[in-house]
């Protein structure tokens, strides 16, 4: 039997898997136990001293920060790229989802962010 632990969604299981016989019968695994709480990352501060803005600007999937595009008090048209995220081997440009101004970018580089993370806000 092999213990192993994962995480869906932020909960998280300790799953126990029996080795099949040598049969090749497959051996069903054993229900994993009632889901931990996850654990927690600090909440991070807003950088650059900017107040937390209306509109969120969320990464799309799970990464490290691998570059900022926008300063606060920047004025940023929608589409532009706020943040680009490394996930994967890939630079993927998070972008603003509407016209407006950085109101704070709350995120450093190097930071590992999941997916629906608040990176920036914008006014």
């Amino acid at each position: 039997m092999k213990n192993y632990t994962i995480t869906v969604n932020g909960n998280v299981y300790d799953v126990v898997v029996e080795e099949g016989a040598s049969t090749g019968a497959p051996v069903a695994a054993k229900a994993p136990t009632a889901p931990k709480a996850a654990p927690k990352a600090p909440a991070a501060a807003p950088k650059a001293g900017g107040a937390a803005g209306s509109i969120k600007v969320e990464a799309g999937a799970a990464g490290k920060i691998f570059k900022i595009e926008a300063n606060v008090g920047q004025a940023v048209k929608k589409g532009d790229a706020v943040i680009i995220l490394e996930a994967m081997k890939m630079e993927i440009p998070v972008v603003a989802p509407e016209d407006g101004t950085v109101a704070s970018i709350d995120v450093a580089v190097g930071d590992t962010v999941e997916a629906g993370a608040v990176l920036a806000t914008l006014n």
